[in-house]
């Protein structure tokens, strides 16, 4: 008798439970280093959540002991093979990943449920809201490869600011999870057995607030950084009036005054 075929386990998986899905990274073994496989579904993944009005929350978290060891030296040795070109398309299809992930609609809580390294810290710092095990070792160890984290830094400056990414961009060196919290990497620190309730908690939260205006927050946050004054003074103002001329804000306003819950709830 023929042995029946291997099936090729998913390097991302997902599980959608009352409008919470749930994308966990599955490469255990290999502490979830990103692979191209592993990109391509991850980037494929958040591009499709994007657009789906079933899906509030978002949670990112990893199997098994790790959250994400970054890039796969052994899988991405590949590059140094290849031409300038060619691995300048390599570099492209992770910063694809990070954008898909930063601009996803839907509010993402980082469910850091191990160490994080190098690209790890990316996906970490793109996430709205991060939860970290206090187990958890964080890196930007690229320099220490004699490599820099070119592609992450737009997303990890923005989180942390250039202050600390000069000292921890330049050392390399491993930081645990309550100096991540220090510098705003993550916002909680929980013990093992604290994780969940901890980031079902934070879900709890977030379903508080009406969807279409944390869409326009989160929007709202990523424009900060591009705008002058000016122009964020006429972007806000248009912001503000759409709002409060929303079907949600009206619902809300409401809601408020008349001492009930809004629907969105």
């Amino acid at each position: 008798m023929e042995n029946p075929p291997k099936i090729s386990p998913e390097v991302v998986e997902l599980r959608l439970d009352a409008a919470v899905l749930t994308v966990s990274l599955n490469r255990p073994e290999q502490h979830n280093a990103f692979n191209p496989k592993l990109i391509s579904r991850l980037t494929e993944v958040f591009r499709t959540v994007t657009n789906r009005n079933d899906i509030r929350v978002v949670i990112l978290t990893g199997s098994g002991r790790s959250f994400s060891a970054g890039a796969d030296l052994t899988a991405m040795m590949d590059i140094t093979r290849h031409t300038f070109d060619q691995a300048h398309i390599d570099g492209q299809a992770i910063f694809d990943l990070m954008m898909a992930v930063d601009e996803c609609s839907q509010p993402i809580i980082g469910r850091i449920n191990g160490s994080a390294l190098g690209g790890g810290l990316g996906l970490v710092s793109c996430c709205d809201i991060a939860v970290a095990v206090d187990r958890a070792e964080f890196g930007f160890s690229e320099t220490r490869l004699g490599l820099v984290p070119a592609i992450i830094s737009p997303f990890v400056i923005s989180k942390i600011g250039s202050s600390w990414a000069r000292e921890l961009f330049l050392t390399g060196e491993h930081f645990r999870a309550e100096f991540a919290q220090k510098i705003g990497l993550v916002h909680h620190v929980a013990t093992e057995d604290q994780l969940d309730d901890v980031v079902n908690e934070r879900v709890q939260q977030l379903h508080m607030a009406a969807p279409g205006a944390q869409v326009e927050a989160k929007k709202l946050i990523r424009q900060q950084q591009g705008l002058s004054k000016a122009e964020m003074r006429a972007f806000t103002e248009n912001l503000f009036a759409r709002r409060w001329l929303s079907d949600e804000g009206k619902e809300g306003v409401n809601a408020f005054l008349e001492k009930r819950k809004p629907a969105w709830q």
